[in-house]
């Protein structure tokens, strides 16, 4: 019999909770240490149709990425997406655990998935926080690159700005990453990938010379779930573990 609890401790070590930035809420968000495990559930975000899902295929776990929970929780009631899926997890008895910044700035997690997604070589970490990738691809106009990363990502379009070079050094944050430009353009990258960018952050990559990106918040951090349920796979091979098939992006292009 596998315990929730190995699962959470195995998890601390992909994802050690010391990493995670002061305002986030990592860890286990609804359920018990004490929890009989036969089939864990991964997906990006811990929605209605995620702990539906869970509840559709007989899992005791759902493992995330973004946690349920950020701001103090006055009720949980049906009159919120939270308080519903807080519920949902609660009737059916299923266990929630988030791994969220700390997956993001750990080795191997949300920025490595994101740079090996991309092709990315000779991968190395930097920026203030150890947060940011870098790496390098075989330099090709940016037209090429572009390309690249909408189909290997999967995302419905891009948004980007053309600062007039070819691609070679690349960075990558995933999720929203654009306030660490600077970092980018101070570790000699020529482009930049993330997510979420701002009017203005655009003009600022611009005129310092970067090419960004923005591949969507969804599609720069899913590469991540695959990474957590083969190596959940891998430690406990005797769970049934899936990734969700319901998780996805809200955001659509008309």
């Amino acid at each position: 019999m596998t315990l929730s609890s190995q699962i959470y401790d195995f998890l601390d070590t992909l994802a050690p909770r010391e990493l995670a930035m002061d305002w986030d809420n990592c860890g286990l968000q609804i359920g018990s240490r004490n929890l009989a495990v036969s089939k864990v559930l991964v997906a990006l975000d811990p929605f209605e149709d995620v702990c539906r899902e869970a509840i559709a295929v007989g899992a005791e776990l759902v493992v995330t990425h973004h946690p349920l929970f950020f701001d103090p929780i006055r009720a949980v009631t049906d009159e919120t997406a939270v308080g519903r899926a807080a519920a949902l997890l609660i009737r059916g008895g299923i266990s929630l655990y988030s791994c969220h910044t700390d997956l993001d700035i750990a080795p191997g997690g949300v920025n490595d998935c994101l740079a090996r997604a991309l092709g990315l070589e000779s991968i190395e970490t930097f920026g203030s926080e150890n947060l940011l990738r870098r790496g390098i691809i075989p330099e090709q106009p940016l037209a090429e690159f572009l390309e690249a990363v909408k189909t290997k990502l999967g995302c419905p379009g891009l948004r980007y700005a053309d600062a007039g070079k070819p691609c070679r050094r690349i960075a990558v944050g995933g999720g929203a990453c654009a306030d660490a430009i600077p970092d980018a353009v101070g570790a000699g990258c020529d482009t930049f990938v993330t997510s979420d960018v701002k009017y203005n952050r655009f003009w600022d990559a611009f005129d310092l010379g970067l090419n960004l990106i923005d591949a969507g918040h969804f599609y720069t951090e899913n590469p991540v779930c695959t990474y957590l349920a083969e190596k959940i796979r891998g430690r406990f091979p005797e769970l049934t573990v899936q990734i969700s098939q319901n998780h996805k992006d809200c955001m659509k292009f008309f």
